[in-house]
């Protein structure tokens, strides 16, 4: 059986962890030096996706009357204070940066993949997620060739 507060509940906590996402690419793209124009464009771009991720899930949910989220999950806290620590060990190293990155696009690829597993949510919300989560996982990708290229570099 489809359950709506259930349903509301797991699609509040992928705007969690995009609103996670967004504070960690703004963070990674205020650590960056000028010079690094394209990764600060590229992250802007995945903020942009990421707002629009939201606006998806939020509206998805809006006419439940549910408590929509602006908050961040502790996780995500976390994986910026993990950000802050790299980036005292690397400053100006691109290749830290793709790396925090990546762990945040891990983050929020398992976040997704859980919500997945989620019972008794509704089917059209399930679609929404399947299709957030590919778009999603070509960011992470994207990231990932980056990072590798930094190593050969």
């Amino acid at each position: 059986m489809e359950d709506l507060k259930k349903t509301a509940e797991v699609l509040n906590d992928l705007i969690r962890i995009n609103n996670d996402r967004i504070a960690g690419y703004e963070k990674a793209i205020a650590e960056l030096p000028v010079a690094d124009v394209d990764l600060k464009a590229l992250f802007n771009s995945l903020i942009e996706q990421s707002e629009r991720l939201k606006t998806e899930l939020q509206q998805h949910i809006s006419a439940w009357e549910n408590k929509v989220e602006d908050e961040t999950t502790t996780s995500g806290k976390v994986y910026r204070m993990w950000m802050d620590v790299k980036q005292t060990f690397a400053m100006d190293d691109r290749k830290a940066v793709l790396e925090s990155c990546e762990y945040g696009e891990d983050a929020a690829q398992k976040a997704y993949r859980e919500a997945e597993k989620e019972e008794d949510i509704t089917t059209p919300a399930r679609a929404l997620i399947a299709n957030q989560k590919t778009q999603l996982r070509a960011s992470h990708d994207h990231i990932k060739q980056l990072r590798d290229r930094e190593k050969v570099g």
